[in-house]
């Protein structure tokens, strides 16, 4: 019998698989009809939101570094209340330049400037994270939300992991702990690496 992880692996490599049948990976179907890629802009612009489950997500790519592995990431979040209520962030997903999952991590408030609540509270909405939406791309949104199911318990790992890191950290006199800016990354799983990639 397949477990519910095993599913939504089974969904994953689905989705990459219609994806590559027409040439295209997870990345290059979120940047469908964009001709100039920019560093730190949100794609798609104005950010994807399903009203169902208020789920929200948008992809940004840093300054290119040479030999970096990681092309950009997705940062993806709940609005519990709906559009225009508080926006928790979850995690975000990363991936190389042919939309290869490379690894999951989470950051300090600083970077996204979102509502904070504590762990078990945003450990809460995981299981909500749930894309049912056209565009940019159906199949990058059940690519998304199958990671959420695949990944769950890392990702509950990842966001205690997170408030024990800031729990630890010494910011600099007068900062406090997230929004301190030396402190980017909270917490990280190397997923390429674990599944032997």
């Amino acid at each position: 019998m397949t477990t519910v992880r095993e599913h939504a692996l089974n969904e994953i490599a689905f989705c990459e698989t219609i994806l590559a049948k027409g040439g295209l990976n997870v990345l290059s179907d979120t940047f469908r009809g964009v001709s100039d890629i920019s560093a730190w802009e949100h794609y798609p612009p104005g950010d994807v939101f399903d009203p169902s489950s208020n789920a929200q997500w948008f992809y940004h790519c840093h300054p290119a570094e040479e030999g970096a592995e990681e092309h950009g990431h997705f940062h993806c979040f709940l609005r519990p209340d709906g559009p225009e209520g508080v926006i928790h962030h979850l995690i975000a997903i990363s991936v190389d330049a042919n939309g290869r999952l490379l690894r999951l991590f989470t950051v300090n408030q600083w970077v996204v400037d979102d509502d904070w609540v504590d762990a078990e509270q945003t450990i809460g909405l995981i299981s909500r994270f749930d894309l049912q939406m056209p565009s940019p791309s159906y199949l990058v949104n059940r690519w998304l939300t199958a990671i959420f199911v695949a990944y769950e318990e890392d990702i509950a790992d990842l966001i205690r992991a997170r408030d024990a890191r800031l729990t630890a950290h010494v910011p600099p006199e007068g900062v406090a702990a997230r929004e301190d800016r030396t402190l980017e990354v909270t917490s990280e799983l190397h997923v390429a690496l674990r599944q032997g990639h």
